[in-house]
């Protein structure tokens, strides 16, 4: 076998521990008569010089058996094997020359190395798989490496050892690097550990189970973004705000972390805080821009704070540097609400605005953040684009619409970004569902005769809605007390609203005055002061709040019984 033509691909290093095994000078010896300790020392070309014509005689065979790695010669279309040192034969035991390797090496067919043998031949250039655990468990990289090969023919050899005379031949060269993968793999692991915990922290910032309102169905999804630990800002909620309304939320602190989950966390908790208020839109902003700046005044986030009304059948919203709401109506077509928009929370010095859009029965609006429709190699507006044609084909409940818009906008679990889609739906109701849910309203001028119009009216209805007795009696006291109270505080225009839905019967005022009432210990003297009382105490709840006319709406709920 001919190894000189390949011998040169030996690293130096091992070119000189092989000259050190053969007896090769490791120095060159002083020359003429000038003392060894004034000779110069000599230089690498001389060395380089001295020592090439031995190592052009150095039994290469030697060195391989010698080395520590793994070293195979294959040759021909077969890959028969011509050669292997004692580190393979330690590692694998002895291995019969002259068979194909298929055969021969049957441990390098079971890890897919024979395809690459062939790739090699083929292309005369080398090629390396990293880390590749062996039988035994150790792992090793190999490299192989195109060499010319000169195998004596099969008649030349004893017992048919040899080849084919000629050909080609890959030289496979396998270093152990199991230590290297062990350590690779613990970290991997821990990696996927901090993952884990990560994402479980984001996760428990966000709402557990998403509230469920009468009128409205929805769903949510997170995506968190990337393979990193680090979490993100994204988060959102459904809050019911009680009187067959309900709010929408959907924020983003910019930038990954801890730091961007704490204040995530800071915000979601102050927005329930501050919706318990009944505040519109606008101002939940304003307050939460200014909890913004004192939490963080270098952190900021975007958030949109929208409400829904029922009666009103509009999504009326407040939108701080958030991406617009999408919203799908019966016949398909899209709305992009766009204005007003203001700066993101935590800027200071802007005064925000509410808007609002259409979601009749049959609408779908969609509330999303930036992770799903930015891309680093397209304008956000052709992102937005194309949400909005996903969701105008998007069909089904709000979590069979959330997996299609992921699914659309090629979200995977390698995404670079957190993503957070909230659906809400305002669903068509005809036939039996229609029935139970039904408004009733009455317009009261004032006087003296308002009060039995009021109680007249809302017992007719809810007489025609088949109510128990007893939910009829309170339903009408509660009707009348909170007429009474509107006469007597309030000012015209004023209106009584009944309306049922598959849980509750609500009982509303409004008036045109904006003080809000409030629950009170009447004395026994007091004429007065006993109306919000009375309801307090037979309702299952009740609030008030102002309405963007100027005046306020005073409300009452009363749970249904549930039917078998």
């Amino acid at each position: 076998m001919n190894f000189t033509r390949w011998s040169a691909r030996l690293p130096g290093t091992q070119r000189r521990a092989a000259a050190r095994a053969d007896g090769l000078p490791t120095a060159l010896p002083s020359e003429g008569s000038v003392p060894a300790a004034r000779a110069e020392r000599p230089t690498a070309e001389t060395i380089s010089l001295a020592l090439a014509p031995a190592v052009d005689e150095l039994p290469v065979r030697e060195v391989l058996d010698r080395i520590p790695a793994l070293v195979a010669l294959v040759h021909g279309p077969e890959h028969r094997l011509a050669y292997v040192n004692d580190a393979y034969v330690a590692a694998f035991g002895a291995r019969p020359p002259g068979e194909p390797a298929r055969d021969a090496l049957p441990e390098l067919a079971e890890i897919g190395l024979l395809p690459l043998l062939d790739q090699v031949l083929r292309s005369s250039k080398p090629r390396t798989v990293k880390s590749r655990k062996v039988p035994g468990g150790r792992s090793y990289t190999f490299t192989c490496t195109p060499v010319p090969v000169d195998v004596p023919a099969a008649g030349d050899l004893p017992g048919g050892m040899g080849g084919d005379g000629g050909g080609g031949g890959v030289l496979i060269f396998a270093a152990d690097v199991t230590d290297h993968a062990e350590a690779a793999e613990r970290l991997r692991a821990s990696e996927r550990q901090h993952r884990e915990t990560a994402v479980t922290l984001q996760r428990s910032l966000l709402p557990q189970e998403l509230e469920e309102p009468d009128d409205l169905r929805v769903a949510a999804t997170y995506h968190p973004g990337g393979t990193e630990a680090a979490v993100g800002g994204d988060w959102y909620d459904v809050i019911t705000l009680g009187g067959g309304r309900t709010a929408l939320v959907i924020g983003d602190v910019m930038g990954r972390g801890v730091r961007a989950a704490a204040v995530m966390g800071q915000l979601r908790t102050a927005v329930r805080a501050y919706a318990r208020l009944d505040l519109p839109p606008h101002e939940i902003l304003q307050l939460l821009d200014g909890l913004a700046m004192e939490i963080d005044p270098n952190q900021i986030a975007t958030c949109v704070y929208a409400i829904h009304d029922p009666n009103e059948g509009r999504l009326v919203y407040a939108s701080a540097g958030h991406l617009p709401i999408l919203v799908r109506d019966e016949s398909g077509t899209v709305l992009r609400a766009d204005e007003p928009t203001g700066p993101p929370l935590g800027t200071g010095g802007w005064m925000h605005a509410s808007g609002s859009v259409p979601l009749g029965p049959g609408s779908t609006a969609v509330l999303y953040t930036d992770g799903l429709v930015e891309r680093r190699d397209a304008d956000l507006d052709e992102g937005i684009a194309s949400l909005e044609a996903a969701l105008a084909g998007a069909t089904g409940t709000p979590q069979v619409v959330c997996d299609r818009l992921v699914r659309s906008a090629g979200v995977t679990a390698d995404h670079d970004d957190d993503v957070a889609v909230l659906v809400l739906q305002h669903p068509a109701r005809t036939g039996p569902d229609g029935d139970l849910f039904r408004n009733a309203a009455l317009e009261l001028l004032g006087g003296v005769e308002a009060a039995p119009r009021a109680r007249a009216f809302a017992s007719g209805v809810l007489t025609s809605w088949r109510f128990p007795p007893d939910l009829h009696d309170h339903g009408v006291l509660a009707a009348s007390e909170l007429v009474a109270n509107s006469l007597q505080h309030g000012t015209p225009p004023m209106r009584l609203r009944l309306r049922r839905t598959d849980r509750r019967l609500i009982v509303e005022v409004t008036d045109g005055d904006d003080h809000l009432p409030r629950r009170r210990r009447a004395e026994p003297a007091d004429e007065s002061g006993r109306g919000i009382a009375i309801v307090a105490t037979i309702a299952s709840n009740w609030g008030s709040r102002r309405t963007p006319g100027g005046g306020k709406a005073v409300w009452c709920e009363f749970a249904l019984p549930r039917t078998t």
